[in-house]
């Protein structure tokens, strides 16, 4: 009896992801299916276009052997079985040669040796006499290998082999092999033409794209500083996979191609779906609030994600929530969170915040102790504005010489010069009334 070997002996599968933090493809699984049995063999036989020599029935049981104690987890003892059937290879036809190194680079590949298992698939397609669907498909499944050893212009030029041999139309797995080695060569318009068509042929056949092609695409396009068709893809994404991180991809890629209202609407929506949960992404709904000028929500949003300990209680977030409330026409609710950033600091900027806004709310008392304690702390970036809220607060307290002496020291500054003279004009004025006064009384 005579058999003969399956034409598709090799399968091999490969899944790739793009993080485009850092805009790599890598395989992430390769799985290899021998199928040596006699049904497939006598299947095959049926398949074969050319003739080629037949396979033994003797070499075929030395191979399943070799097979065998590999599958069994001895792959030494599956080489040393590969061994003694090559010792005999001159007696044996070009197809059984091709058989033999088909499971060597089974054996290496299941070894992780991607060196050894692509030289011995190579060595497959070198025989004359095998089957066409075998060498189409080892040629495939060889470009898939080197892929998987980052060897990419080798994949190329497996590819380029595979396309002067098939004859049939091309699936979405060549396309994204292309596409994937294109990326990794930097070449992202070649490679974006290919992933576009793996797109286009699941479109036409009335599929869903697979999110990871989406996902190379996306990339592409933003490597080619194409940034509305990285709008398109991530809205497509949104619409067919609704992860959190799509949302808010798309609404940075909103905010960066000058859309602020579709990212603010988009942030919003995501806000509402509970998908921002990280500190960064609260932190630029809350940014993007206060450029749209709705400065309450902005606070709100801050405050909640420091009190829920997703943001850090640091003055600068602290403070980021006083200005906000302040932006608002909150005053009065901003003097809590300029005190806790007050507090978290070593200079006195927000002591100066708070003491502004300590006089905006009538307390003066206050106001005057928070001038004096930014003066003290120092490393303020306008000093003459703690000398303006002490000199208001001061006379607000009518304590006129002490006003005066504030607003002469905010006179030697340049930027508060003019308004100090208006006061300690007004000031003195009023002194003089208040004394003028007090002796009527008197």
């Amino acid at each position: 009896m005579k058999l003969k070997l399956t034409t598709k002996l090799l399968k091999l599968s490969m899944l790739c992801t793009v993080a485009i933090s850092a805009s790599v493809v890598t395989p992430s699984a390769l799985s290899v299916f021998p199928g040596v049995n006699l049904a497939t063999v006598q299947a095959a036989e049926q398949q074969k276009t050319t003739r080629v020599p037949a396979l033994r029935e003797k070499v075929y049981s030395q191979l399943a052997r070799a097979q065998k104690l590999a599958d069994d987890g001895d792959s030494k003892a599956g080489l040393d079985a590969l061994d003694s059937i090559q010792a005999r290879s001159s007696s044996m036809n070009s197809y059984e040669i091709a058989m033999m190194h088909n499971f060597y680079g089974f054996i290496y590949y299941n070894e992780n040796d991607l060196v050894k298992a692509i030289a011995s698939f190579e060595k497959v397609i070198a025989e004359d006499g095998i089957p066409e669907t075998l060498r189409l498909s080892t040629t495939f499944s060889l470009a898939q290998l080197a892929m998987a050893n980052s060897d990419y212009k080798k994949v190329i030029a497996f590819l380029d082999k595979w396309d002067a041999i098939n004859t049939k139309p091309k699936t979405d797995a060549y396309y994204l092999l292309r596409a994937q080695t294109y990326y990794q060569l930097k070449d992202y318009a070649q490679g974006l033409s290919y992933i576009t068509q793996a797109i286009n042929l699941s479109d036409s056949e009335g599929k869903v794209p697979k999110e990871n092609w989406l996902v190379l695409q996306r990339a592409m396009y933003y490597s080619l500083n194409q940034t509305d068709k990285v709008v398109s893809v991530l809205e497509r994404m949104v619409k067919l996979y609704n992860k959190p991180e799509y949302w808010v991809q798309l609404a940075g890629m909103y905010g960066e191609t000058g859309q602020e209202k579709q990212q603010l609407s988009v942030l919003e929506a995501a806000y509402q779906q509970g998908f921002l949960t990280s500190k960064s992404d609260l932190r630029q709904l809350a940014q993007v609030y206060l450029y749209n000028q709705l400065a309450y929500k902005a606070a709100n949003v801050m405050s909640k994600a420091i009190e829920q300990g997703i943001a850090e209680p640091t003055a600068k977030n602290y403070a980021f929530v006083a200005e906000a409330m302040v932006q608002a026409k909150e005053d009065a609710k901003s003097i809590s969170y300029f005190t806790k950033a007050a507090e978290r600091s070593e200079h006195g900027k927000y002591d100066q915040r708070l003491a502004e806004v300590y006089v905006n709310t009538e307390q003066y008392d206050e106001a005057a102790d928070a001038a004096r304690m930014a003066l003290d702390k120092g490393g303020l970036d306008f000093e003459s504005n703690a000398f303006v809220a002490l000199g208001m607060a001061q006379y607000n307290l009518q304590n006129f010489d002490a006003s005066i002496l504030a607003f002469e020291q905010a006179e030697k500054h340049k930027k508060s010069q003019r308004l100090a003279q208006q006061w300690i004009k007004y000031v003195k004025r009023e002194k003089v009334h208040a004394q003028t006064l007090k002796t009527a009384l008197l």
